[in-house]
């Protein structure tokens, strides 16, 4: 990756490097719903905004890629598909205290470095010998300790190749099912995937060059982090607001789910955090004609603001109400 393609996850976010976990969710959901899809139809610019905000999400909302993003920058993703950090695995004797990765203009460029460094003057090569460590290869098919790195995803199976490409999908690619555009062609994916799903296509991998045949593709789906829908289990569940009245005396409400807005009865007497299950709302369960469940979270969400009016009966409530919920907490005192 050259210097110029980096991206700097924090930037997108508007976020610097110490934002606590909760802050960074936080601001996800808000950046997420300002640019979904579903709030600017048609808007290219928008669009492209909501993947990248998904993709800084998807990378510092995880402590290990985070980690990794932050030690090596524009290198991460080398460094976290390869055993024991950085390139060279677990047991490398190559020291890389102290190297400064912005020097750099490609990771070809630093592999170079890296090796010539390793090599020393053995074999009548110095420090400033120029490596390609696309042919530097061992008889597993990838360069020797580099067996697993990022550049080598394609796992030789006898006299086949096989390929396997990871493909990011929204919440809503996911549940109804798409098509992707891949190197070999265009894949159908099913509805109902969800992150670590596989799905094997047959004959669409890698042709080897000494058989002629060709290997299968597999597909490594990635569903990207929604701004209202969360995966709780098997099931979908997402966080409505209601006001204290619609509380106390229950009501009707409008409540999103996966195909479009329903209507939704709770009763009088909700507590923040109680849930309703919508049954068969939720998610599709593969090759079953079936859905999981849909939890919705109530919160009770108090008005920031109040006309007289509103002021005038909220304050005849508090007068005359004869409900306590605290004429027990007397009983806790040790």
């Amino acid at each position: 990756m050259a210097a110029t393609d980096f991206k700097d996850y924090y930037a997108i976010l508007g976020l610097n490097k110490t934002v606590s976990s909760d802050e960074l969710k936080k601001t996800f959901r808000k950046l997420a719903r300002k640019y979904h899809p579903d709030m600017n139809p048609g808007n290219k610019e928008a669009e492209a905004r909501f993947k990248e905000v998904n993709e800084a999400y998807e990378v510092l909302s995880d402590p290990e890629k985070r980690k990794k993003y932050d030690q090596y920058g524009q290198y991460w993703k080398q460094a976290a598909t390869t055993p024991g950090g950085w390139p060279g695995g677990a047991g490398t004797t190559v020291d890389f205290g102290g190297v400064d990765f912005s020097q750099y203009g490609s990771f070809d460029e630093f592999i170079n470095a890296l090796l010539g460094r390793a090599a020393g003057n053995s074999a009548g090569n110095g420090r400033n010998a120029q490596w390609n460590y696309s042919n530097y290869r061992t008889s597993s098919g990838g360069p020797s300790g580099f067996e697993d790195f990022a550049g080598y995803e394609n796992r030789s199976t006898g006299t086949s190749r096989d390929t396997e490409v990871t493909i990011s999908l929204t919440l809503g690619e996911a549940f109804r099912g798409t098509s992707k555009r891949v190197a070999t062609g265009e894949v159908s994916i099913p509805a109902g995937v969800k992150t670590g799903s596989k799905i094997r296509v047959k004959g669409k991998g890698q042709v080897d060059p000494y058989t002629k045949q060709q290997g299968d593709l597999y597909l490594k789906l990635e569903v990207l982090p929604h701004a209202f829908f969360q995966f709780e289990g098997e099931n979908l569940v997402c966080e409505v607001p209601i006001t204290p009245d619609e509380a106390v005396l229950g009501a009707a409400i409008e409540v999103p789910a996966p195909e479009g807005m329903i209507t939704v009865k709770f009763p009088a007497g909700m507590r923040s955090g109680q849930s309703l299950r919508l049954r068969g709302k939720g998610w599709p369960k593969p090759k079953k004609d079936e859905r999981t469940d849909l939890l919705v979270k109530i919160a009770i969400v108090p008005p920031k603001e109040l006309t007289d009016l509103e002021r005038e009966c909220y304050e005849k409530i508090n007068t005359n109400r004869t409900f306590n919920p605290r004429n027990t907490l007397n009983q806790m005192v040790l």
